[in-house]
């Protein structure tokens, strides 16, 4: 597992609310995929792997969706895990690149949703999040959605333990939508004042709807390749490596910690957080730029603490000082974040490597962060699974 692994190609649709636009999957796959082969250079033929994610869809629709780029009889492999499949579906990637079982590897992700919250398919069957659920039933009162009862439950949580107030919360909104005005890819581009995020319909307090993460349609891809494979066709210059990455699944202290803050993800994100800085050789103080799982605005602040961007408890402290967004110590979310640029649950985790090759080529245009040399993802699906991972540029 010693070899480097690169990104070469990257692409995404615009996201868009379900329904808004007359396409299926595998129109959105073919668009960003094609659009990932386009800005490689290379043609599908040279793909030699494919990992495909989705939450919502029947089985083998990843071949399905491949089908639309090329027939070449490759491995295709399914992915899902939850919010975190796109991400999971670059981990595999990245994994069949370093080992040397293939030299270039294709990770696409997409979604087809339906409008509100999201629910569960299967009825006659344990639900997957039972056990998360029932254990934080017995620290805060069930509420449905289930997805903004967990992520508002950590947010007071929060708010208990360290002083965090709703401006925190609603100001993180106010950054992510404001970034989303300059993303030509983003579901929402509209700006909003505090006092208009605080305004919004109530969801689950301290949560209101402009804090919270739309369902989306929409697909994204990426191209990983070996050092050989960038040599060969000379892509350096374009190339952005992989330096660090980890996945994480649930830990004993998920439960163990009888904490809204652990259920949702915080102690699996500072563990792979940990993995991925000593493999890079990197501390968060050398980070530019970060795309974080923003599905609600308390997760951004709870995650600021577990990537170690800042002490436990002073997450609201950087949103103060403006400290995560641009002329501030790091910019996060310039894409506007799942908040604003919407969240179809297989691409996220794509969409946000797209954009921070794109911010470490110099190519981000009116989103791009000054003199970005390392940036950071991290993307989590409950029930659970943290990706976590790290970039910096082939040349520098």
């Amino acid at each position: 597992m010693g070899g480097k692994a690169y990104v070469i190609g990257v692409g995404m649709t615009k996201f868009e609310k379900p329904g808004g636009r007359d396409w299926d999957y595998p129109d959105m796959a073919r668009e960003a995929g094609t659009n990932a082969l386009t800005d490689a250079g290379i043609d599908y033929a040279r793909i030699e792997q494919a990992y495909v994610g989705y939450v919502y869809g029947e089985s083998t629709s990843g071949q399905r969706a491949v089908y639309e780029l090329g027939l070449t009889g490759i491995p295709v492999v399914n992915v899902n895990n939850n919010c975190s499949t796109g991400s999971t579906a670059l981990f595999l990637a990245t994994q069949a690149v370093r080992s040397g079982s293939a030299d270039c590897a294709l990770a696409l992700g997409f979604e087809k949703m339906q409008p509100g919250s999201l629910g569960a398919t299967f009825e006659d069957r344990e639900q997957p999040m039972m056990k998360h659920l029932l254990a934080l039933a017995e620290l805060q009162e069930f509420a449905m959605p289930p997805a903004p009862y967990m992520f508002g439950a950590a947010g007071r949580e929060h708010m208990r333990r360290y002083g965090t107030t709703v401006e925190q919360f609603a100001g993180i909104a106010v950054k992510n939508h404001r970034h989303s005005v300059n993303n030509p890819y983003a579901q929402f581009r509209d700006e909003y004042t505090l006092e208009e995020v605080l305004a919004a319909k109530p969801v689950y307090d301290p949560l209101t709807k402009l804090q919270c993460s739309p369902t989306s349609d929409g697909s994204g891809a990426v191209i990983v390749a070996s050092a050989d494979f960038v040599d060969r066709h000379g892509l350096a210059a374009q190339a952005v490596e992989i330096a660090g990455q980890a996945m994480v699944t649930d830990l004993p202290s998920t439960f163990e910690d009888q904490s809204a803050i652990s259920l949702v993800g915080a102690d699996m994100t500072r563990t792979a957080a940990r993995k991925v800085y000593e493999q890079a050789g990197i501390e968060p103080s050398d980070v530019d730029v970060i795309e974080l799982h923003d599905c609600f605005s308390t997760n951004e602040l709870i995650t600021y603490e577990a990537l170690g961007l800042c002490p436990e408890g002073a997450g609201g402290k950087l949103v103060d000082a403006g400290d995560t967004t641009y002329g501030g110590r790091w910019v996060v979310n310039p894409s506007g974040g799942l908040i604003s640029k919407g969240h179809p649950l297989g691409a996220t985790g794509l969409a946000q490597c797209s954009e921070l090759t794109w911010q470490l080529r110099g190519t981000a245009e009116k989103r791009q962060v000054d003199g970005a040399t390392v940036a950071l993802q991290h993307n989590i699906g409950l029930g659970g699974a943290v990706v976590v991972t790290a970039y910096r540029p082939a040349e520098r």
